[in-house]
């Protein structure tokens, strides 16, 4: 039982069925509405017409009554088939009644000669027309005044009231009408109903259907099929939906590849240096009587790939705090210019090894908020690059400039350089070059990754520009002034 009402709610909860209901509202209260005004609009211009007609025909029955002097003689025989149309043609019944309120001819026979007159025939007795309607007895009554017009022998004209002709008719048969259209209707809106429930359930199943591949899809990418690409197909709104979802699931698969080359080179990389250590351990266990001198060369290159290993364990930890968002900056206010001549100055013995000249070329004194220590170290990385990947007896130079609005650092070198397409990757992490020279070099193959979030981190840029053979240029452009985000 539970089961069953677990499905229940999830039917009754779910998207398809909210569209169905939204639709089957939209479709049925403007139906049902615009029937219910066309009745009504139907039925009240029937009745209009019902009494127009019957109040023209009380007029001509009127002027027949007083053309042919039937007040007097009552021996019209057009007067009297007006009367009978009339009474016949709206189930009703007609009075005529003298000045002195007796009733001369009445159609159901009943009445002629009596005197007992409504006040209705009263009223009409002073010239006023008389209308009444009751719902309860269900008829309407007419009083029309018989007047005529006397001129005496002064030109005075002077109205005489001859007495008054009461009608009335049956409203039986606009309930009767208003019952027809009634059910008419009724008939309509159930067909116009069950239209309604089709077409939404063909509607819900349409517009449902694409939300509900894209379901199945995330389904099998929770599974780890990063294959589940829709067909795109439909209205424009969906295949866009549909076109970016897809996208999406092409971000994440290579997001996926990336994340699975990044854990394999994490791997190797800590692995390297393990594995040198270990070759180099067992070289000193498996030997009797080793040499001094060689017991101390192997011992330094042991040292040697433990710092390689902490560096990279420094770096690694440093990219996942980037990643993390935990790795807030210590902004302050920094004379780059002086950052700048402290960390040339530490790297220019590293460039004396190999004769290369380090200038630096400060146009103007510059002050920026930034995170000292990081910024630091984006100089520090680009200008040890620039010396590492550099030919013997080249240059580095590093430029410093300022607008406005923002600082310029420019690191120029006189190295390899870097092959066209190769540069798109050269901040993707543990890429470097020239693997063959990696382990001459040194480094992790981090560098320009932390470099670049660091210089994200402070809202900048980075560019290069390089051709091989003929040596490299990372331009980086940070704000003056820091704006927390």
């Amino acid at each position: 039982m539970k089961k069953i009402v677990d499905k229940f709610i999830n039917v009754i909860t779910s998207m398809r069925f909210k569209v169905f209901v939204i639709t089957f509202i939209a479709i049925i209260i403007p139906v049902i509405g615009s029937n219910f005004l066309i009745g009504k609009m139907a039925v009240n211009n029937y009745s209009k017409q019902r009494f127009e007609k019957f109040k023209t025909q009380n007029y001509i029955l009127r002027n027949c009554i007083l053309s042919e002097n039937y007040m007097d003689n009552q021996d019209s025989e057009i007067a009297e088939a007006e009367m009978s149309q009339l009474a016949t043609g709206f189930e009703g019944r007609v009075e005529v009644i003298n000045s002195d309120y007796i009733i001369i001819k009445d159609t159901y026979n009943s009445d002629e000669g009596k005197t007992n007159i409504s006040s209705s025939v009263i009223k009409a007795m002073t010239g006023d027309e008389v209308y009444n309607y009751y719902e309860e007895q269900e008829y309407v009554e007419y009083v029309l005044p018989i007047m005529s017009t006397v001129t005496d022998v002064n030109g005075n004209s002077q109205t005489k009231i001859l007495g008054a002709m009461y009608t009335r008719y049956s409203t039986t048969a606009f309930k009767e009408f208003y019952y027809t259209i009634l059910n008419y209707i009724v008939v309509i809106d159930l067909l116009l109903g069950v239209f309604a429930l089709i077409m939404s359930w063909i509607c819900s199943r349409i517009l449902v259907k694409p939300i509900k591949s894209i379901e199945e899809s995330i389904e099998r990418i929770s599974t780890g099929n990063l294959k589940a690409n829709i067909e795109e197909k439909g209205e424009t709104e969906v295949k866009n939906i549909i076109r970016e979802f897809n996208q999406m699931v092409e971000i994440i698969a290579k997001q996926d590849e990336s994340r699975q080359q990044f854990v394999s080179n994490v791997s190797h990389e800590l692995k390297t240096p393990i594995t040198s250590m270990k070759v180099l351990a067992d070289s000193l266990v498996g030997q009797e009587n080793v040499p001094e001198e060689l017991y101390q060369e192997f011992l330094t290159d042991i040292a040697k790939e433990i710092d390689r290993e902490n560096d990279i364990i420094t770096d690694l930890l440093n990219l996942v705090r980037m990643d993390s968002g935990n790795d807030k900056l210590n902004i302050s206010t920094v004379n780059i210019n002086e950052l700048v001549e402290s960390t040339l100055k530490r790297l220019r013995p590293i460039a004396e090894v190999k004769n290369i000249e380090v200038v630096l070329e400060s146009f103007r004194p510059v002050m920026a908020d930034v995170d000292e220590v990081k910024f630091n170290m984006v100089v520090t990385n680009l200008v040890e690059n620039a010396i590492k990947y550099n030919v013997t007896d080249g240059w580095v130079r590093v430029s410093l400039n300022a607008d406005h609005q923002y600082f310029y650092l420019k690191v120029a070198d006189s190295g390899i350089g870097i092959e066209d397409d190769q540069q798109e990757h050269i901040f993707e992490r543990f890429f470097r070059v020239d693997k063959a020279r990696a382990r001459e070099t040194g480094g992790t193959g981090l560098g320009l990754s932390i470099t670049k979030n660091i210089i994200l981190l402070h809202e900048g840029t980075v560019k290069v520009h390089s051709k091989e053979g003929e040596g490299t240029t990372f331009t980086v452009r940070i704000p003056l002034k820091y704006i927390e985000q």
